[in-house]
């Protein structure tokens, strides 16, 4: 059954100062340990005793007692209490060392791209870190579902987030297999593709994209179709080596497969060049020791207290 709690004012007010008393049976002592006065002390006392609405003390000129109601306080309070500071102590120290979980949501194109790559080192270099990936390419709300950052192209990325950027611009670019290519005959224009089995992405709002590209100082957005629709590029690029159609995917990702030659880089005088990928966070002052070793770690591998500087909150252009 579900319990209404009401938080209330000064809740804790004279709780340290109660539980110190009563360990040493002694004002006096219990002010020199916390640093006060004893008038201080016996004024927090008596104001924790008329919020309780209970004596908690029995008091002689000789010494210092607890009544009923003041040892079963101090076998609930002690605990709590220590808990309390330990707590605290917890925190502090991930303000000031990297060390916890540390959430962050990103695209699944960005993992082979820009993570995998350095996973076993930042995990290595920050034992005390636990990293977990949340590869969507749903838009997140970092703040409602607990992540310390996001990852993202960009564009994507709205104007009230500080923004680090993490990779240079890169194009956008058409590719297609050998054997995609040896059925049909590679497109030279982007009028083309309409003869073309042209693989999509569905955007995390549910519309298809259409293909992206530059004619000059023109930009075109070509409505393409195809046997397959995926919701990440990966998916795409999967497709694409073997043979089901042409893909537009971001460069960085096509790179392996362009080398080694299982795919073939097409209508490049016309591809779009993207900002490149950004991790972004709602305010500088939350940036905790722990994502700020990532974010080291990620721009200047291998350079340990290195800052790099957040780009500023983004526009939209």
């Amino acid at each position: 059954m579900k319990q209404n709690f009401t938080v209330r004012h000064g809740a804790l007010d004279g709780v340290e100062a109660f539980l110190s008393v009563a360990k040493h049976r002694n004002f006096r002592k219990a002010a020199a340990e916390l640093a006060v006065t004893p008038s201080a002390i016996s004024q927090a006392i008596r104001t924790l005793e008329a919020r309780i609405g209970a004596a908690l003390f029995i008091r002689t000129t000789r010494s210092v007692g607890l009544t009923e109601a003041g040892e079963r306080f101090f076998a609930r309070a002690r605990p709590a209490f220590e808990e309390l500071i330990a707590a605290s102590e917890i925190a502090r120290g991930m303000g000031r060392r990297p060390a916890g979980l540390l959430r962050l949501s990103v695209p699944p194109a960005v993992v082979p791209m820009l993570l995998e790559p350095m996973i076993a080192s930042f995990c290595q270099a920050y034992p005390e870190i636990e990293l977990e990936i949340v590869a969507s390419g749903e838009l997140a709300d970092l703040a409602a579902e607990g992540f310390d950052a996001g990852i993202r192209m960009g564009d994507l990325i709205a104007p009230d987030m500080v923004a680090v950027r993490l990779t240079p611009s890169f194009p956008m670019v058409v590719v297609g297999s050998p054997e995609y290519l040896g059925r049909r005959a590679a497109p030279e224009r982007i009028e083309d593709l309409r003869d073309h089995a042209c693989l999509r992405l569905r955007r995390s709002n549910g519309s298809v994209a259409p293909w992206a590209f530059v004619d000059g100082n023109k930009a075109v957005e070509a409505i393409v179709s195809g046997p397959l629709i995926a919701h990440d590029y990966p998916s795409l690029l999967g497709a694409a080596i073997q043979g089901v159609g042409l893909a537009q995917v971001p460069s960085p990702i096509a790179e392996a497969p362009i080398a080694d030659g299982r795919l073939r880089k097409l209508l490049g005088r016309f591809a779009v060049t993207m900002p490149g990928v950004f991790l972004y966070y709602p305010e500088r002052h939350q940036v905790l020791p722990k994502l700020r070793a990532f974010i080291d770690h990620i721009i200047h591998p291998g350079e340990p207290g290195a800052s790099p500087k957040p780009s500023g909150r983004r526009r939209q252009s």
